[in-house]
């Protein structure tokens, strides 16, 4: 057995036994009892509940419905749609009811060898709906369900409630990267992609970004990559099929209510042994990630940006001080516009050459030293006059989103408006990656590049071949994943070259080389700073997002000018950079960012007080080199997530990983600063004196409060919005 499947083995049944035990089926001599086999799993009627187990475990419950009866809601509806945010990507939904139908019967149950159907009846004030449920085994490990339901007059619904038992220490993990709780058991959660919010909860903050930013705030329940899909503590586990938006109600506590924007719910049961072997089953549907170029172990992916001169001698000082690269990361190789956010792209994906005179000759040096260029791309045109080539070759090409009336729609971030592509459309598809191919690959000579954004499809849009926005909004995103890998693939590249996403949906992984997790605030906290970045990086693991990392010291940061100069309200400290680093060192891929606002950010490459690279920085990119390796190269492996949660947490025990890194050994300086800095060691992320699951008060004690919640308030279900701008 090899050292690595004998740990996995050793973690998944220590995690196994902390776990509560699973759920049994109890013989109930007062309900008839009626079975059917659906290939390897057993489906059953007990009185009014329909439960679900396997050959293999006859008596343990993989699915059940509520203990009343009432586990069906089928609903006629129209929805209300708002988007909002800086720059639009967020979205409240607000359903009108038009039409409801409950207090399920089921009049048959029948099947054969593969399958187990029920049909039965719904009411409600018009009259009666049918339903009908059927489970047809997909393969040992995956059992499908669907529900679909009709009104009175025949006519499909376009709701649909299910509602399946649970109990109240039934912890839930999974549902995409989600940044703020493991354990979503009291949360309700939207499942639809979009921007992840700017404070998310955070006192103060969420307000006034929500104020200043329109409604940019967010919220601790979005995320620009959900899933619907979760492995609970009693090792059970489902997902759908459904690209419609969903919401998973886990509030109640004896429940957990599914609802689907559709008239058809089609989603799997999964039967596995332990967690790694339910993170398998899943990771045959969502895909696996392939390993990661060896030349990402090679160093660190360095962020810079600002033209030619500065970029080269930067590049000067990471090499006077030792420091091994991996790739230069230039987001800023379109060339850069000036907003009142800061310097923000072109997006024209053209190289500017007045900007970078030079470009071919730093990636020939880059290439000397055995190093990369990385760019940036995302599925926005601009339409600004100079820099609107593509938009419209696009435009002419009907290759854009549009409005009812034909015109492009035009999408809002900061000051200026961008056209969004239409990945409907076969043509956009094949001209995008011709885009790729000739302009990323071939003339700016790269070897990866950011791949943003994905989140902001409009519902009311107008797509090719009479799509539906409503289903297209998820699926963007995957298939943004899609088209940079088939362009890579088609270029020759494909086991070579990196991309990084935030935005993904269910099989995302599947075309995805890695992930990021969007742009969080460059705070200690747990709404939206560093604290998220180790909650996101393990729940995405297990929903098969499984080479994730975040942006070295994070993104966001915000401050005030006053006379003519800017005061920082919220940016990183040396501490927190360097915090940040050792976690990094951690994860698959070390990427450092310059952020939002360098001037008001600790930067490693001129540190407060330092004249070049911090001194640690070799060590800590050597320290992550080796454990990056181990990691990264294992991303297509069936039976762990590169970013593999640790299984205690499965457990359901508490709210937040613990890590016990030891402060990083340095001079301490004298007088007030050294004691601030000091009172900031012992209060930092990787402090063995504090609990990450509970916020403390001046007094030390814990608050009774869920993270990211901290008036209940924050728990309403529509998205909300982010203001972190990725390049500006």
């Amino acid at each position: 057995m090899k050292r690595r499947e004998f740990l996995a083995l050793a973690a998944s049944s220590a995690a196994t036994a902390a776990m509560p035990a699973p759920p049994t089926i109890a013989a109930d001599s007062a309900a008839s009892t009626e079975e059917r086999a659906a290939g390897d799993f057993l489906v059953r009627r007990i009185g009014a509940v329909v439960a679900v187990a396997h050959r293999n475990a006859p008596q343990r419950v993989l699915w059940e419905t509520a203990a009343n009866g009432n586990f069906l809601v089928a609903e006629k509806a129209t929805a209300d749609i708002r988007e909002f945010g800086e720059p639009e990507g967020s979205f409240e939904i607000r359903d009108k009811i038009a039409a409801s139908y409950d207090r399920a019967t089921v009049d048959a149950f029948d099947g054969d060898p593969t399958r187990a159907s029920f049909a039965g009846r719904l009411s409600g004030k018009g009259g009666e709906a049918r339903f009908q449920l059927t489970f047809e085994a997909v393969s040992a490990t995956h059992l499908r369900f669907t529900v679909v339901a009709r009104g009175p007059d025949g006519a499909p619904l376009n709701r649909i409630r299910l509602r399946l038992a649970s109990v109240a220490e039934e912890a839930f993990f999974g549902f995409g990267q989600q940044l703020t709780f493991m354990n979503q058991k009291g949360n309700r959660l939207p499942i639809l992609v979009q921007e992840h919010g700017v404070g998310r909860g955070r006192p103060i903050v969420t307000r006034l970004i929500d104020t200043f930013a329109n409604g940019g705030g967010g919220n601790p329940y979005v995320t620009e990559a959900p899933a619907p899909h979760f492995i609970s503590s009693r090792l059970r586990s489902l997902f759908l099929e459904n690209l419609e938006y969903s919401e998973f109600d886990l509030r109640p506590a004896d429940r957990i209510e599914i609802k689907t924007w559709s008239g058809t719910i089609t989603g799997r049961i999964l039967y596995g042994e332990t967690p790694l072997d339910l993170i398998e089953a899943y990771s045959d549907y969502c895909g696996r990630m392939r390993a990661l170029p060896d030349w990402v172990h090679n160093g660190a992916i360095v962020g810079l940006q600002g033209g030619q001169q500065k970029v080269e001698a930067r590049l000067g000082a990471l090499r006077r001080a030792g420091v091994p690269v991996a790739a230069l990361w230039l987001q800023d190789w379109v060339g850069i516009r000036l907003t009142s956010v800061g310097e923000q792209l072109w997006w024209n994906w053209r190289l500017d050459e007045t900007f970078y005179p030079r470009w071919r000759e730093l990636v020939a040096d880059l290439k000397a030293h055995g190093a990369r260029m990385l760019v940036y791309i995302n599925p926005f045109l601009s339409n600004s006059p100079g820099h609107d080539a593509q938009f419209a070759k696009a435009r002419g090409g009907g290759m854009l989103v549009e409005k009812a009336d034909g015109s492009p729609y035009l999408i809002k971030n900061s000051e200026f408006y961008a056209a969004l592509i239409d990945l409907s459309n076969p043509a956009t598809r094949d001209w995008i990656k011709s885009v790729i191919k000739d302009e990323l690959i071939g003339k700016a000579e790269a070897s990866g590049w950011m791949t943003d954004f994905g989140e902001a499809l409009p519902f009311d849009s107008k797509l090719s071949g009479g799509a539906d926005p409503a289903v297209w909004h998820n699926r963007f995103p995957e298939e943004w994943g899609r088209v940079n890998r088939e362009a890579i693939e088609e270029a020759g590249r494909g086991d070579d070259i990196l991309f990084f996403e935030r935005s993904g949906f269910t099989q995302s992984p599947k075309y995805a080389t890695l992930y990021w997790l969007g742009d969080q605030m460059q705070s200690w906290d747990e709404y939206d700073g560093v604290k998220t970045a180790v909650v996101g990086m393990l729940s995405g693991g297990v929903s098969g997002f499984s080479l994730v990392h975040s942006d070295v010291g994070g993104y966001v940061s915000l401050s005030l000018a006053v006379g003519g100069r800017k005061i920082p309200v919220i940016a990183r400290s040396d501490e927190l950079l360097q915090r940040w680093m050792e976690l990094a060192a951690f994860t698959a891929v070390f990427r450092t960012h310059e952020g939002l606002d360098p001037s008001v950010a600790a930067q490693f490459l001129h540190q407060r007080g330092e004249r070049r690279p911090p001194r640690a920085l070799r060590q800590r990119l050597q320290r992550a080199r080796r454990l990056s390796q181990t990691d990264g190269r294992r991303g297509g492996s069936a039976r762990l997530p590169g970013r593999a949660p640790s299984f205690s947490a499965l457990s359901g025990r508490s709210q937040h990983p613990r890590f016990a890194l030891p402060i990083s050994a340095r001079p301490r300086p004298d007088g007030r600063a050294g004691r601030r800095q000091r009172r900031g060691q012992r209060r930092g992320l990787f402090s063995r004196r504090r609990r990450l699951d509970r916020p403390v008060d001046r007094r030390g004690g814990r608050r009774p409060r869920r993270l990211g919640d901290p008036s209940g308030a924050a728990r309403q279900a529509g998205g909300l919005s982010a203001q972190g701008r990725r390049d500006g």
